[in-house]
């Protein structure tokens, strides 16, 4: 365009000196007026170029911004399953830490129970309480002697004997008897 625009201006200004002296009022005239009609054509060109321009750009600004969408789209569908996929891995680690934790926590728990229980039983066994074990036994003899009791009675079964009739309180005199000593109950213990 430019060109076009710089060769009509040679060709104008060469008219113009080879039309000499006598022709400058009406050349310069005819001159003006090409140049004139010249510049008006160039900037009509320039217009209809400028209108050409925003219409591609308008219709290849749409095509352009339909696949700028279709692309973000898969963009972010990628980035939803690397995500997705991240979020499982990282699901994974958090369970396996929090098993981690729940195992400690029972381990320690299991133990610190362990050492109160061994601490307890000590103590029990320090104030002559008898333990699970010694009861456990002691009700065995007391089964095993209940036994023996009822062979040697004869197979009878055990019956509470009958109270004997109480003696008239006047048959014999009653003696006097000295008072008792309180004796002091011992306390309970106390827990550490």
């Amino acid at each position: 365009m430019a060109a076009k625009f710089k060769k009509t201006a040679k060709k104008t200004s060469g008219k113009t000196r080879s039309a000499g002296a006598a022709g400058k009022g009406a050349g310069a005239q005819e001159q003006a007026e090409r140049l004139s009609k010249t510049l008006s054509e160039s900037a009509q060109q320039i217009w209809l170029a400028g209108v050409g321009a925003f219409g591609r750009a308008q219709a290849e600004g749409t095509k352009l911004f339909e696949g700028l969408v279709k692309e973000g789209l898969n963009l972010e569908q990628t980035a939803r399953k690397f995500t997705g996929g991240q979020a499982g891995a990282l699901r994974d680690v958090v369970e396996s830490k929090v098993g981690q934790a729940r195992e400690r926590a029972t381990d320690t728990w299991d133990r610190l129970e362990k050492v109160f229980e061994e601490r307890v039983q000590r103590a029990l066994v320090k104030l002559g309480v008898p333990g699970r074990d010694d009861l456990a036994e002691l009700s065995e003899r007391v089964d095993a002697l209940t036994a023996e009791l009822r062979r040697q009675s004869g197979a009878a079964p055990a019956r509470k004997p009958a109270k004997k009739a109480a003696k008239p309180a006047a048959a014999k005199p009653a003696k006097a008897k000295a008072p008792r000593k309180a004796v002091a109950k011992p306390k309970p213990p106390v827990a550490p």
